[in-house]
């Protein structure tokens, strides 16, 4: 999972990337609304963890702006803000923020939060058969249709293309890959992760360029491939 945390200030921003890392989570951190909202386009990662107010951007033009770009406007966003009056909390979560955390905050409470709010996004992507472009997944029988015609797919290659495709665009850390088709993350995976994803991109043929990679970071589906070059 990869979390983004928009925060000005240097030392809160590191405090919660601190504790969310602990957690197996990947965090990048903004510190200006600019860089945040560029990060988001860029990134689209799986959660913003947003300051309610930023230098160049605040955090409720940030989410406005989320909420009107189809790409990224189901990105769950936390407000982490020293605005706790109950008219702030109001407006944030009118805007379609997930949940809203006041300063001074509990790192534990954080955490939790997070892990809720996540549990919750990823239930609602977990839907049985995922369909991007030309690709089918059934998840019922581990069936898998590219352009109607079935994938000769192993388990975990299935597995880890089901996983990219239900997060379109977004990079999905090797940590977190390893997981998915290993139960566990190590460094002694890595090779077989690559490995995997190399026999996954032979399979999809001309439609290889759909598995993405963010060099250092992970892998992603990128839904806006033209799949004929």
């Amino acid at each position: 999972m990869q979390i983004l945390v928009v925060e000005d200030d240097v030392d809160i921003a590191e405090l919660v990337a601190f504790n969310l890392e602990r957690q197996g989570w990947a965090c990048s951190l903004a510190h200006h609304g600019t860089e945040g909202w560029e990060l988001i386009q860029r990134q689209r990662p799986d959660l913003v963890i947003l300051d309610g107010m930023l230098p160049g951007m605040d955090g409720m033009e940030i989410l406005r702006r989320m909420k009107e770009q189809e790409t990224i406007s189901g990105i769950p966003v936390i407000f982490l803000t020293a605005r706790g009056a109950l008219e702030d909390r109001l407006d944030g979560l009118s805007l379609g923020a997930d949940d809203y955390v006041s300063k001074p905050f509990s790192p534990k409470e954080l955490v939790l939060r997070v892990r809720n709010v996540l549990a919750r996004s990823n239930a609602g992507a977990s839907q049985l058969v995922v369909r991007r472009g030309a690709f089918v997944l059934d998840k019922n029988i581990l069936a898998a249709t590219l352009a109607g015609k079935p994938l000769d797919l192993t388990t975990g290659e299935f597995k880890l293309l089901a996983y990219l495709m239900e997060r379109p665009g977004k990079v999905q850390g090797r940590a977190e890959l390893q997981n998915i088709l290993f139960g566990y993350a190590d460094t002694t995976q890595s090779r077989a992760l690559d490995t995997h994803v190399k026999r996954l991109r032979q399979k999809l043929g001309s439609h290889a360029a759909c598995i993405g990679t963010e060099r250092g970071v992970g892998y992603y589906f990128n839904p806006d491939t033209d799949n004929e070059n």
